[in-house]
């Protein structure tokens, strides 16, 4: 786990940013992302008393794969358990430390529950830069981690945002398969595949049937081909590891998926928030593309 910290402060540089990515609609139906402006760009908002953000980095990296190419595809953060509550475990035993070594600070832990700007929190105490696919992405270990914070009431040493170092490559906006990437740093968060196969709850446009690429819940696309993730390492947290029968389900498992199953693989996953219906869904909408007319 990576640690940065910096002040509470006024999210100055993404407000703007912000605004425009809303007013253009790039959030699509998801409407909670209009909420809470305030609090979303100044955390003193949403903790009073805050002094300090904490940004912590929690590798998810694996080099398990799914064995039937030809199968429905979903995201490796989505592999283990779901990460909200192994890491709501370990913000809290950090918490507890703090307590015990410092006494009595008040504040709270968020793991992507909340209106925090965590990559914009992250970049800002230097545990990487947004990259052009709009992930935070570190030079030691690419961009397979999760970001949770704890926004606390006690003044810390500040840490320093490190440079963007995406240079002149564009590898993920070129393999963007719904070309979600609208251009360097933007995102038209409607068209991302893991909006449409997790937060789309109506029926996806039928513009997107070829463009799938077989994923049924998140994309790895934008990541997998970013070269800072050649030097990603496996992840060492068992809670993360995947069902024993995951990774070997086939196509037609995958198809004939019945709900019973579906709650003994997902139990414990990030995977339940589509539902057992979400997943048919999505199923169903990659195998419509290979009937015939």
């Amino acid at each position: 786990m990576s640690c940065g910290i910096s002040k509470a402060d006024f999210l100055e540089a993404e407000a703007p940013r912000l605004e425009q990515w809303l007013n253009q609609n790039h959030h699509g139906k998801m409407g909670y992302m209009a909420n809470h402006f305030d609090k979303r760009l100044d955390p003193r908002v949403l903790v009073p008393g805050a002094k300090s953000v904490v940004s912590l980095l929690l590798n998810y990296h694996t080099d398990k794969v799914q064995t039937d190419q030809t199968a429905p595809k979903i995201s490796t953060y989505a592999y283990g358990q779901d990460y909200h509550l192994v890491i709501k475990d370990k913000l809290k035993q950090l918490m507890t430390f703090i307590h015990q070594e410092i006494g009595e600070v008040g504040g709270r832990v968020f793991v992507d529950s909340a209106p925090v700007m965590d990559k914009a929190w992250a970049a800002k105490s230097g545990l990487g830069w947004m990259g052009k696919n709009t992930n935070l992405i570190s030079k030691k270990a690419g961009s397979f981690f999760f970001i949770a914070e704890l926004i606390i009431d006690l003044e810390l040493e500040y840490d320093l945002p490190v440079a963007d170092h995406c240079g002149s490559c564009t590898a993920c906006i070129d393999a963007c398969p719904t070309e979600a990437l609208i251009a360097p740093y933007q995102i038209d968060g409607s068209k991302c595949i893991s909006y449409l196969t997790i937060e789309l709850k109506e029926a996806i446009p039928e513009e997107f049937q070829t463009k799938m690429e077989q994923w049924v819940f998140g994309c790895d696309v934008c990541q997998s081909v970013c070269p800072w993730n050649r030097f990603a390492t496996p992840h060492t947290e068992p809670k993360l590891d995947p069902h024993p029968d995951l990774l070997d389900l086939t196509q037609k498992d995958w198809e004939e998926m019945t709900e019973e199953v579906f709650g003994k693989l997902f139990q414990k996953s990030a995977v339940k928030r589509a539902k057992y219906e979400g997943l048919q869904r999505n199923i169903s909408f990659l195998s419509a593309k290979k009937s015939p007319e």
